[in-house]
């Protein structure tokens, strides 16, 4: 197990911050980066397509003018539904983004692109199947979206998923499901992961393109106030009860869905995570909204506090 180098440069922490839709913008990305964690974005949040090209510009041009700043990440869905994956595509081989993350289908077609000028490649996974799969199509890593993930997440325990998967995997993996504290960082690599993924603890930040009522509501939240349900896209995920709530809708009565997958690539879909908030069931340790790198620092200290603590304990 180990980050790969062009990861590591400059991680004051084994973190990726998760993609997040709508809320991950480049004033997070580069705060997270200059902060010493790798931040990302999903493409499809430039709209309309032509604004990635001043996103990337933008995100690429600030960090190069910081010594210090961590790599970044972009986000890519491999769906039939998503027109502009092409084109995104071809912007972040311009800007030879140094990680791509895919999502949904393995990206067998994906990686050639990424590899042509040294960048990585990194997929989602929810089973072994899918780890699996995307290993076949030449991923460098796989993040692990365990039970208790925000947005759209798996099932399986993190203790039984990382287990079976490093089973057969020595490579990087970034774990997903609850992480929202130093402590929980440091169990991620305890169980085997080389990175911690964090998504919902950076929704209540200052940079985070998201209102203020859904950052308050991140803050005021516990696990029982996350939903898990396929009704609103099709594919299971993770929402937070007041935000059903505030749509109209019985939180304990919402209809299974249709089972079909959102289409990712139109814009009206953004209302199911603009109106319908995503979050995980970290929420509980969560309980104020923060500059982006003070939540760094703070997450530093507390991992660094628990590994003492963990280095003085007799068993």
């Amino acid at each position: 197990m180990a980050i790969p180098a062009s990861l590591n440069k400059n991680l004051s922490l084994p973190v990726l911050c998760a993609p997040m839709f709508i809320v991950s913008n480049p004033d997070l990305v580069i705060a997270q980066c200059k902060s010493g964690v790798i931040g990302s974005f999903p493409a499809l949040n430039a709209r309309p397509k032509e604004l990635l090209d001043e996103w990337l510009n933008r995100i690429t041009s600030e960090l190069a003018n910081d010594p210090n700043a961590a790599p970044f990440a972009v986000n890519q869905i491999i769906h039939a539904s998503n027109e502009r994956l092409e084109y995104d595509m071809a912007l972040c081989v311009q800007y030879e983004v140094p990680l791509i993350i895919t999502s949904l289908a393995a990206p067998t077609n994906i990686v050639p692109w990424v590899h042509a000028y040294g960048g990585q490649v990194f997929h989602d996974v929810i089973s072994v199947r899918h780890a699996e799969k995307a290993l076949e199509a030449g991923v460098d890593g796989l993040i692990l979206v365990c039970a208790g993930a925000g947005g759209h997440a798996g099932t399986l325990s993190p203790f039984a998923l990382v287990g079976e998967i490093r089973k057969f995997y020595d490579g990087p993996i970034a774990l997903s499901g609850s992480i929202a504290s130093g402590s929980a960082i440091l169990a991620a690599q305890a169980m085997g992961a080389d990175f911690a993924y964090i998504g919902t603890r950076f929704i209540a930040t200052h940079e985070a393109n998201a209102i203020e009522d859904y950052k308050q509501a991140i803050v005021d939240s516990a696990a029982s106030d996350i939903v898990y349900t396929p009704f609103f896209t099709g594919v299971h995920g993770n929402y937070l009860k007041k935000s059903i709530v505030a749509a109209g809708l019985d939180p304990a009565n919402l209809p299974a869905g249709d089972g079909k997958i959102a289409n990712f690539a139109s814009a009206t879909t953004a209302k199911a995570w603009r109106d319908i908030w995503g979050a995980g069931q970290g929420v509980g340790s969560i309980d104020e909204i923060l500059p982006a790198a003070e939540l760094v620092a703070k997450l530093m200290q507390e991992y660094r506090a628990a590994k003492a603590a963990l280095l003085v304990a007799s068993f």
